[in-house]
């Protein structure tokens, strides 16, 4: 440690050099990171959304998530599918492995998608949502006037 020190204070200007160096260094890669103030850490996933007017979430279930979900089954590199079935809405999501290229994902739930429509009632179409990640569904901002806001001009908002 001695020595260390001592080296340190003999030759302090190529120390500072030294320092000096690491730091540009530092902030030169520090520039070259790909940072995000969220980053995207989900899975790969698509969507499918069956829209059935009129339907009870059970018929939903029955006649239009159940066979969706059937059609997913086997694909290639599939993690799992979760759902949800409500009033005239039937929602699919597909997961897929870590990895998994999205598009080359969109492919195959697009083929699986046309040998579906057979299988559907006459006035459902199933069709996939946009590409998106999971982090879509985590966000949901609303905004709301303070209880005394007024607008530009000076009159009070009306609720």
């Amino acid at each position: 440690m001695h020595s260390i020190i001592s080296f340190s204070v003999t030759k302090r200007w190529l120390v500072m050099g030294l320092v000096l160096l690491l730091a540009g260094i530092g902030l030169y890669h520090s520039q070259k990171l790909p940072i995000d103030a969220v980053p995207d850490i989900t899975n790969t996933q698509v969507q499918i959304n069956t829209q059935a007017s009129g339907y009870s979430p059970f018929e939903v279930e029955q006649r239009i998530t159940f066979i969706v979900e059937n059609a997913m089954a086997g694909i290639p590199q599939l993690d799992y599918t979760r759902s949800l079935s409500r009033y005239g809405l039937s929602q699919v999501t597909v997961v897929f492995e870590d990895g998994t290229d999205i598009y080359w994902a969109r492919e195959q739930i697009a083929q699986r998608l046309q040998t579906l429509k057979s299988e559907l009632p006459s006035n459902v179409s199933a069709q996939m949502g946009p590409i998106a990640s999971g982090l879509g569904e985590v966000f949901s901002y609303a905004v709301v006037a303070e209880k005394d806001a007024k607008k530009c001009s000076g009159s009070a908002l009306q609720f």
